[in-house]
């Protein structure tokens, strides 16, 4: 049992680092267990994966809860007086509403089926499913790199206009395939739409929240259902997923803190090599393994 709750520390680790960098943190908790070999259905359940979603998501909503507050009051204020007008505020809440619209319908109609493709409980990844997942990571990359050498980097997260945050949560809708990076892809959008570093990384910290937290609703209602019908995890399995989760919301929410000040000075150039350097690894060990 020990072996598998440092392996949940491990993970949750991993989670907490990866969530908001944009390099995948799904991608990673898929294949950390494959380079592995980790078989353990608890730690290699998509269950285990959302929870650890969830430590994250408390990572965002206590590192940014004056901001959380600010944009709750401007929502129930634009609906009390049913204006918006320019308040950025008040733009911003609907924004972030708004944009939970194409990645909810992409979840809903796609996810469950790309879960089992790369996540299955104690079952190894197919090789195909590991080179298709190298291939999303290189691709994300190339726009990544692309967005960030040829935006102009001028505006604000307050600047953001009704098709910016559109675009954005279009964008964050891929990122139901492991190795796209929800963060990745709306970091990625962002900056291409000309935000700066680092209001694109708060807005994508924002915006993937509300989707975060729908999925782990899921995950407990589907925890309980599968209890009621006597296939759920055992007690000691379950101790894994609270363990996981906080590891995941404190090192998350170091995360945001440090990665928000580096974006302030620095390009994304370190991301995209290493998304190049994680790509061709996973790749040559799959063929290796056949």
């Amino acid at each position: 049992m020990l072996i598998l709750i440092l392996k949940a520390i491990f993970l949750g680790l991993i989670q907490g680092l990866t969530e908001f960098i944009p390099i995948s943190s799904s991608a990673h908790l898929v294949l950390i267990p494959w380079l592995f070999n980790w078989t353990d259905p608890a730690i290699t359940s998509l269950s285990f994966d959302v929870s650890l979603h969830i430590g994250t998501l408390a990572a965002v909503l206590i590192f940014f809860w004056r901001d959380w507050i600010t944009l709750i009051k401007s929502w129930f204020l634009s609906i009390k007086e049913r204006k918006i007008g320019a308040d950025p505020d008040r733009k911003l809440a609907w924004y972030v509403v708004l944009g939970c619209i194409p990645g909810g319908i992409a979840g809903v109609l796609f996810e469950s089926k790309i879960d089992d493709w790369f996540h299955s409980p104690g079952q190894p990844i197919s090789q195909l499913a590991i080179l298709v997942m190298a291939a999303i990571i290189v691709l994300l990359a190339l726009l990544l790199l692309a967005a960030d050498k040829t935006a102009r980097h001028t505006r604000d997260m307050k600047e953001m206009k009704f098709k910016d945050a559109l675009l954005i949560s279009v964008a964050q809708a891929f990122a139901i395939f492991p190795g796209v990076s929800r963060s990745g892809s709306t970091i990625t959008a962002g900056l291409a739409l000309g935000l700066k570093r680092e209001s694109a990384a708060r807005f994508s910290f924002l915006l993937g929240a509300p989707i975060i937290f729908g999925a782990g609703l899921k995950s407990v209602w589907d925890l309980i259902q599968n209890a009621q019908a006597g296939t759920g995890f055992t007690g000691s399995e379950l101790m894994l997923f609270p363990i996981g989760m906080i590891v995941a919301g404190v090192s998350g929410f170091f995360c945001i803190k440090y990665l928000l000040k580096y974006l302030q000075s620095h390009n994304t150039d370190v991301f995209v090599f290493y998304r190049f350097g994680l790509a061709l690894l996973i790749a040559v060990v799959a063929l290796i393994r056949g």
